[in-house]
């Protein structure tokens, strides 16, 4: 492809370090040195039957599939934008969701079996209940040690940097007052129009308060597989007009689990001697997601279970996908830091 369309832009990806034989070859054709159908072979091949490693902790699967996506978001630095739409890698990246999209089932079904039921607002309100565990965020009010929140917020920061973009893509999907509510609520997201509110430059503040860089996407070759397994899922369901209900269960999820935690970082960032701007991020999200809420619970999965109840399940298991993600997230730091270890690649 020739070089007018070639994005280069302190906004876009930077190429990260291949993980695998499949994203190896994925950036190889990125970079114009290989033919797509020479991806299309890897990704056959990484998803082979027998193969013995889940795809949500493969990070030879998941870079592919970041990579995938972003050439739909913001982009790869000196990569063409038209590769987007190359029907060979969409061929490939159709039989990595593949898998993908069983084992996110697989991850959310138990927390869906839980709360089944034709009340779509019930069963969201009983899954997102604080749990009585502190877990990751009580450790991080009390406990946690200045890197250990600087890796929080690596880990973090491939979405936060980027908050409120993949959820959007559900406006142009939805109609009357699901379409009112989600507008609503993104409208907040960046900041009233106003740069300096919007969530992901409050979040880049938080990252240079702590000496980080808050570059877009500065750090995909630090997180693991399951950090980008979380954030592909989240691509997934704001990439196909097929998951539109879990794009909206993913948000509710977001909104009604961010206020109790957020104030527990706020607490640990000023434990830490950390002022107010280091703060600003998790404060802002105490009082706006606290509302939020009501209205991704009542207005949007309500009113979009109301128009289209064959969604309901669909809205379930986004919102059980996201909860179990960050799960799997927490347990991995966790386990980590137990050990006296990184919860980062090395």
């Amino acid at each position: 492809m020739t070089s007018v369309h070639h994005r280069t832009s302190s906004t876009a990806m930077p190429v990260p370090s291949p993980r695998g034989p499949a994203s190896a070859a994925l950036l190889s054709v990125l970079r114009g040195d290989a033919a797509p159908r020479i991806f299309v072979a890897a990704a056959r091949m990484a998803t082979a039957p027998g193969r013995g490693l889940g795809v949500l902790v493969d990070d030879d699967i998941q870079l592919c599939l970041t990579l995938l996506y972003e050439l739909h978001l913001q982009g790869i630095d000196g990569v063409d934008d038209r590769w987007g739409w190359d029907a060979e890698l969409l061929t490939a990246r159709a039989a990595l969701e593949a898998p993908f999209d069983s084992e996110i089932r697989a991850l959310a079904a138990p927390v869906v079996d839980r709360v089944a039921g034709p009340d779509v607002v019930a069963a969201l309100w009983d899954m997102t209940a604080p749990s009585t565990s502190p877990g990751l965020s009580g450790f991080m009010a009390t406990e946690a040690t200045v890197e250990q929140f600087r890796e929080l917020l690596i880990h973090r920061s491939l979405n936060q940097l980027r908050e409120g973009d993949v959820h959007t893509l559900g406006i142009p999907r939805l109609a009357g007052r699901p379409k009112a509510a989600l507008v609503e609520v993104q409208a907040d997201e960046y900041g009233g129009g106003r740069l300096e509110r919007m969530h992901s430059q409050l979040f880049a503040i938080t990252m240079r308060e702590l000496g980080l860089s808050d570059a877009y996407a500065h750090y995909v070759d630090a997180v693991p597989a399951v950090t980008l397994a979380s954030l592909n899922a989240l691509s997934y369901f704001g990439s196909h007009r097929s998951m539109l209900g879990a794009l909206a269960g993913h948000l509710c999820a977001v909104e009604t689990t961010s206020a109790l935690p957020s104030k527990k970082y706020a607490a640990g960032l000023r434990r830490l001697g950390f002022g107010d701007a280091a703060a600003l991020f998790f404060d802002e999200h105490i009082e706006a997601d606290s509302v939020h809420e009501q209205i991704v619970v009542r207005d949007l999965a309500g009113g979009l279970a109301a128009a289209r109840p064959e969604l309901v399940d669909d809205i379930l298991l986004g919102a059980a996908a996201c909860l179990a993600f960050d799960d799997l997230i927490g347990d991995h730091i966790a386990e980590c830091w137990a050990r006296g270890s990184s919860s980062l690649r090395s």
